[in-house]
């Protein structure tokens, strides 16, 4: 396969949703290490520069993904007065979204400067709903967050086995609404 050089023709330019679109893609095909400018630019036709006119760099595609993934966690999270709910409704969304896209999780893991965006505001959110219910939230918020993660990574083994999936997903939400109950109640 010959790689493109210079400029992509006339009207062939590539915009920021089809880089996203690929790089997601990609992503869940080849996990983090298969997802490279290079890569990424063969799959679209265009050379590794023209990505840098829409993203600064990995970090960078990494952060627009999850924009994209996790851009509507927080639609309405907290309007309800509840701290709880709002806490159940966030991290239900979230491990959902982990379910989803495990292989965006373990990228954003590898790559810290990708912690940004829509990633640190659900994480942010989460520590100021938790701190109105505990004055231990940073620690409940590490307990929670490693929670959906472990619960949504778990089932990337599972992906196969439509009932365990289920059953793990009803797990997880059964044993969240055990930790909520010794959130209230500590």
């Amino acid at each position: 396969m010959t790689r493109p050089r210079g400029r992509p023709a006339r009207g062939q330019g590539v915009t920021r949703e089809a880089i996203v679109d690929a790089a997601l893609a990609l992503l869940g095909e080849e996990g983090g290490a298969g997802l490279t400018m290079r890569t990424l630019a063969a799959r679209l036709g265009v050379t590794p520069m023209s990505l840098y006119h829409h993203v600064t760099d990995r970090a960078g595609l990494l952060r627009a993904l999850s924009e994209q993934v996790y851009g509507d966690v927080l639609s309405g999270v907290g309007q309800s007065g509840d701290p709880v709910a709002g806490i159940r409704m966030l991290l239900t969304r979230y491990y959902d979204l982990v379910v989803a896209h495990p292989q965006l999780t373990l990228a954003i893991f590898a790559e810290p400067a990708a912690f940004a965006g829509a990633s640190r505001e659900i994480t942010d959110r989460l520590t100021a709903l938790l701190a109105a219910v505990t004055p231990g939230h940073i620690v409940w918020r590490d307990i929670l967050v490693d929670h959906a993660h472990g619960g949504g990574l778990a089932l990337i083994a599972a992906r196969t086995d439509a009932a365990r999936v289920e059953a793990l997903r009803a797990g997880y939400r059964q044993a969240l609404d055990c930790l909520l109950a010794q959130l209230t109640t500590a």
